[in-house]
């Protein structure tokens, strides 16, 4: 199983404090059998979920111009005409994912194109499935612009556990559909933003996989 680079220093650091709990445990409450070997217990799963909260698949793609897949793994929680206030400043299409801490973090280009914008926000932790989290929660903003001009938001959005979200792109980078995005550490979500006319191929509640499942046509 490969782990994803972000969580390289987490697990490192988590390696190295339930070692030195359980040691200290081991040591100074070894005749306290339920302290000693309860922590020990619960060390295990808790680190394995760390592993698992960061593991990559490799999945194989082959970039397809006039799809848009999805960028993330999780559920399809929104799909609605709205008003994207920050880049558009007009009507879209919204798509959203909900990430569970279950799902693989590491976020996808839907598209192919050059990054025409990027902009990093602080914010609130309310709940990712709210509908102002879009607005309201710690969130970085990237517009993807395709070959044919049409332009592509994705937002990264922090949730209530979600306490870091990393974002690769840079403004005039050329990005390629399938490529990695960024990767937001626990709970959240992702939105995007599509032009009016789009056909959407997802279904509110249908789980979608990242480089797998396809989400629009443009």
């Amino acid at each position: 199983m490969r782990i994803h680079k972000e969580g390289y220093k987490i697990l490192t650091y988590s390696l190295i404090a339930i070692l030195a709990l359980n040691i200290l445990i081991f040591l100074f409450y070894g005749n306290v059998p339920f302290l000693k070997w309860g922590m020990l217990v619960a060390s295990i799963p808790f680190y394995a979920f760390l592993l698992f909260f960061f593991r990559l698949p490799k999945r194989i793609f082959d970039p397809v111009a006039g799809l848009i897949y999805a960028p993330a793994d999780g559920k399809v929680v929104i799909i609605e005409e709205t008003i994207e206030k920050e880049y558009f400043k007009d009507a879209r299409l919204q798509v959203s994912i909900f990430m569970s801490p279950l799902n693989v973090h590491s976020n996808k280009y839907p598209v192919s194109g050059k990054i025409k914008y990027v902009k990093y926000h602080k914010g609130k932790y309310i709940v990712a499935w709210h509908p102002k989290s879009s607005e309201l929660n710690e969130r970085s903003t990237v517009v993807i612009e395709t070959v044919d001009g049409k332009e592509i938001l994705i937002r990264q959005i922090a949730g209530a556990v979600a306490r870091r979200i990393v974002t690769y792109s840079k403004e005039n980078q050329d990005v390629i559909q399938g490529d990695e995005l960024g990767f937001i550490k626990f709970g959240s979500r992702v939105d995007i933003f599509l032009p009016l006319g789009t056909k959407i191929e997802a279904s509110i509640l249908q789980r979608v996989r990242a480089n797998k499942d396809i989400i629009a046509e443009i």
